[in-house]
């Protein structure tokens, strides 16, 4: 069957307000034929892929004529920034016009020109259209679409103030019919809110930004004339190649993902890793795009450039997470869905009631509107999105990675953690733990190993090479490397020595648990021990885990009695030794199905295992970013950090709860007292404003929040 070959696709869109803005696209989109759709109406952010023979301009105009912009797109759409394009420049427009307006309502200021309906009508015409402008238009491409926004309420009520006090103006029925500060104030207002809105919003972003902000610099190339003659000439990192050469000094930005080719460096990857500490790189190294040559100076080659490079697979990661939405959202989506047709009933009911109530129209259309105008759709579908980005925002501070949204919410419930040994608990680099020697002096032992294993590329073989180095080696006759049995060498008196794993001592002694037997002629020479050298922080992780009632398990395909003795070392509840990839994977199916788990692992052999865990975890290196299996990625081998990942995680939730709590009860309580005059438009403007800032500082919250 022929496949489609699909296209990532990620654009900023403008003008959207709600979830039901967000749900709009999102539809939109789907209906083109685009899949795995995410819309972020928080950041603006519209993620989804498609085949690439798709218009992009043809998509972008779509979007547009649902009320939306797609920012940075070279098409017939492009415009110059209008006049009051932003909601602060609107705001900054209406206020003073709103501010004569009111002055009526100030003890004590009396003018008689201010009671005038027709200079109210001319102070108030101003802010009316502009706000129509903006509401207006989108609140009828809403409608025309079928998903009613936000925007249908505010511009139904800011028109009923408006229209019921020109009819009064025509008809002279006197002041006290006159509601024009109404309209302006309702407009005013939620264009203050939308901006408070904007800007809170766009704190909780910071960590992200500044990985962004740090993607454009200037890179230095080198470049050979026809006399081989070498010049240096400046270029915007945008337009670098794979292959390209660069000249970087200290204190400059690395411009892209590049190679060691001369000289070194001291480089400071904290933007990438969270670590502070400087690391030291040399010839054939990796640089990363977007760390600081603290010292020193290289010429290096490129490898990866502009959307390549890890600093952007980094930024890709965090905005499709942020698009993602975790299964406490759901339902939030669903009632916002159909939230402004309900409110619209309400209000409808509330004028009839307190009409036939109270007797008269102007109190009764003044509660409708406040009705209208409090109500806020846009705050149960912004309680998840201001959240997540405050935790995805934190954890890529700290060099934590969240591949979906989704795993956040999972930290809340974990039971267990598996953990891989090697690589994951360890350092992965092994050091002589113990030797034993017979027939021989100490010296000798070491000579005759040194001189044996230096010819062999097995990482135990090296290890013992660089930890018992010596310029006094033997003078072999002959040597070669057996393959599965370890190394053969002859001396020039016809002695044979072999140095291999227990295969080559098997006839000699029945002590199986070595790590390399050395033989000379038909006798043992002796044996040598390694252990791997534990990660510092591992212990300090393990009681971590304990004090949060977390059952620990190490899952390994090491030998049993040295991953007992880890486990030992650590404080480890269980062990499960000598496993291969697919035992582990089985195992790990089993003990999710009892319990939520998350595993811990290096991502490359315990792939499948972390693809099956409740949460997968990889310790890994920015290098290594590209292990699409782990949910979520510790960079610079980070295992300190996941404490704070499951804290983050559990913190999230519980902050996105707060948020969805706070959304429910404001509209549930609210819109009550509205109905029953206890609230005037002007206030519920106010109201609803403020109630999106409230969430956005409450997600704040999670960035110096003690999570851990």
């Amino acid at each position: 069957m022929f496949k489609m070959n699909m296209e990532k696709v990620q654009w900023k869109v403008e003008g959207m307000d709600c979830s039901n803005c967000a749900l709009t696209i999102r539809k939109y989109l789907e209906k083109e034929g685009m899949k795995n759709v995410k819309v972020n109406f928080a950041n603006g952010d519209v993620l989804f892929d498609t085949s690439e023979d798709f218009t992009k301009e043809e998509i972008a105009k779509g979007i547009h004529g649902l009320g939306y912009t797609v920012v940075n797109m070279q098409t017939a759409l492009s415009e110059k920034k209008q006049f009051l394009a932003t909601h602060l420049q609107r705001f900054l427009f209406c206020l003073p016009f709103t501010l004569i307006l009111m002055l009526h309502m100030i003890p004590g200021i009396h003018f008689e020109w201010l009671m005038n309906p027709w200079i109210n009508l001319a102070l108030c015409i101003p802010v009316y259209f502009t706000g129509m402008k903006y509401f207006g238009k989108s609140a009828w491409k809403s409608i025309r679409n079928g998903i009613p926004n936000m925007n249908v309420l505010i511009t139904l009520g800011s028109t009923a103030a408006f229209v019921y006090s020109l009819a009064a103006s025509l008809m002279g029925l006197g002041e006290a019919y006159l509601f024009y500060e109404t309209a302006a104030t309702i407009i005013t207002l939620i264009f203050l809110g939308n901006y408070l809105e904007q800007a809170s919003i766009g704190s909780t972003q910071r960590a992200l930004k500044k990985l962004v902000r740090s993607q454009k610099v200037m890179a230095n190339v080198i470049a050979f004339d026809d006399q081989h003659a070498e010049h240096i000439f400046p270029v915007e990192n945008t337009e670098l190649r794979a292959g390209d050469l660069l000249l970087i000094k200290s204190g400059e930005q690395v411009p892209a993902d590049c190679k060691i080719l001369w000289g070194n460096a001291s480089v400071n990857e904290a933007i990438l890793t969270g670590e502070s500490l400087p690391v030291l790189k040399q010839i054939k190294d990796q640089l990363i795009g977007g760390s600081i040559l603290n010292d020193g100076t290289v010429k290096a080659q490129v490898t990866a450039a502009g959307d390549d490079t890890i600093l952007s697979g980094i930024i890709n990661l965090v905005k499709q997470a942020q698009g993602e939405k975790p299964p406490v959202q759901q339902m939030a989506d669903k009632i916002s869905a159909v939230f402004v047709p309900v409110v619209l009933i309400i209000a409808a009911i509330t004028l009839a009631a307190n009409w036939i109530i109270l007797g008269s129209f102007t109190p009764a259309i003044m509660r409708a509107i406040a009705v209208l105008v409090i109500a806020c759709p846009c705050a149960m579908g912004l309680a998840t999105p201001a959240a997540i980005a405050v935790g995805l925002g934190r954890g890529t501070r700290k060099g934590i990675l969240f591949r979906n949204a989704t795993s956040l919410e999972l930290f809340k419930n974990i039971q267990q953690a598996v953990f891989d040994k090697t690589g994951t608990l360890t350092t992965g680099k092994l050091r002589v733990a113990a030797f034993h020697f017979e027939n021989s002096t100490e010296d000798e032992f070491k000579k005759i190993v040194f001189s044996l294993e230096k010819y062999s590329a097995h990482p135990i073989a090296k290890s013992i090479v660089n930890e018992w180095k010596r310029k006094d080696e033997i003078r072999w006759k002959k040597i070669e490397e057996i393959k599965g049995l370890g190394i053969k060498a002859e001396d020039k008196e016809g002695n044979i020595y072999i140095a291999g794993s227990f295969k080559i001592a098997e006839s000699l002694t029945d002590n199986d648990i070595h790590n390399v037997y050395i033989k000379k002629n038909e006798s043992l020479l002796g044996w040598i021990d390694l252990k791997d050298e534990l990660r510092p922080e591992a212990k300090t992780v393990i009681s971590y885990l304990h004090s949060k009632g977390i059952k620990t398990i190490l899952l390994t395909g090491d030998r049993y009695q040295r991953s007992k003795e880890l486990a030992n070392e650590l404080g480890i509840d269980e062990v499960i030794a000598e496993q291969s990839p697919l035992q582990k994977l089985e195992i790990v199916s089993n003990l999710t199905s009892h319990a939520p788990t998350i595993m811990v692992g290096d991502g490359i052999n315990d792939a499948p295992a972390l693809a099956k865990a409740t949460i997968g975890i990889s310790i890994s290196d920015a290098s290594q970013l590209a292990m699409q299996t782990a949910q979520v990625v510790l960079m610079n081998h980070g295992l300190a950090t996941l404490p704070l990942a499951l804290g983050l995680g559990k913190h999230t939730f519980i902050t996105i709860k707060q948020n969805l709590f706070w959304a429910f009860f404001y509209n549930i309580v609210a819109i009550p007292v509205a109905a029953l005059g206890f609230l005037t438009p002007s206030f519920s403007a106010l109201a609803m404003g403020f109630s999106d800032v409230i969430l956005a500082i409450n997600s704040a919250r999670l960035f110096t929040k003690k999570v851990e």
